[in-house]
């Protein structure tokens, strides 16, 4: 039976997300195909922001742990309609708060409805929408972390106590349906939780790079995510089992 490219690639993505890594020879048996085969869709994975290659396979983005211009290149394009299905949930006269992953810029940039309240603990977020009379824009504060490009700790943290917004809109470092979301920083964890505490509804926005992933600081039980905006139609029907409300970009 012929299997087409983009079901061999959704199979490639679940190996990798069940063992970490995958090797040419093995997808090749596995797959019924032949090994160029196989590296080409490695290759589109690898460009599409799924793995990252290496001799004889591919290893699974650890995308948490990477640096934040790296991470806004990967998934650009599952970002981008990710970004404008959150964009959608959002009416007039809301108060947003919005944490600083590549996937909220999007978001930020996707959002076309005015007037909002913006709070940010992101210099590039509230960038978007600096000079915009439409929107009430405020900046947390804190320490500026110049690596991942956000400001964290007890300021900031103190600053989102303050407020009662309609929305928190995080990005998600790692998440997994029986675990929920995690973050590769305690920093940002703690953000990260006091947005979403802060908050009538929590929208989590995650490329299917971030399903199946568990990092070391807790942010949310699977419970805890209001909203799960994605590209990936096989983590979101698992999210919308477990009774999470799904939007599929």
């Amino acid at each position: 039976m012929r299997v087409f490219a983009r079901e061999r690639q959704e199979r490639i993505v679940a190996e990798l997300r069940r063992d970490g890594r995958v090797e040419v020879s093995a997808l090749a048996v596995l797959l019924g195909v032949s090994e160029d085969t196989v590296r080409r869709d490695l290759r589109a994975l690898s460009e599409a922001g799924h793995l990252q290659k290496t001799h004889g396979g591919a290893v699974a983005l650890d995308t948490g742990r990477m640096g934040w211009a790296a991470r806004a290149g990967v998934a650009g394009d599952a970002k981008r309609a990710i970004a404008r299905a959150a964009a959608g949930l959002v009416r007039p006269g809301q108060v947003l708060l919005l944490d600083a992953g590549s996937t909220v810029l999007a978001f930020a940039e996707a959002l076309r409805v005015r007037p909002v309240t913006v709070v940010t603990n992101s210099l590039d977020v509230a960038g978007v929408f600096d000079g915009d009379g439409s929107v009430a824009l405020s900046v947390t504060g804190g320490r500026w972390d110049p690596v991942a490009r956000y400001l964290v700790g007890s300021a900031a943290v103190g600053a989102l106590g303050r407020y009662r917004a309609d929305w928190a809109v995080l990005g998600a470092c790692a998440l997994d349906v029986e675990v929920g979301m995690t973050s590769v920083s305690e920093a940002d964890a703690d953000v990260k939780s006091a947005m979403a505490g802060a908050a009538r509804r929590v929208a989590v926005l995650a490329d299917s790079t971030k399903h199946g992933q568990v990092a070391p600081h807790f942010v949310l039980p699977p419970g805890g995510v209001g909203v799960l905006v994605t590209e990936d139609v096989e983590a979101g029907a698992s999210w919308g089992e477990a009774g999470v409300e799904v939007v599929v970009a």
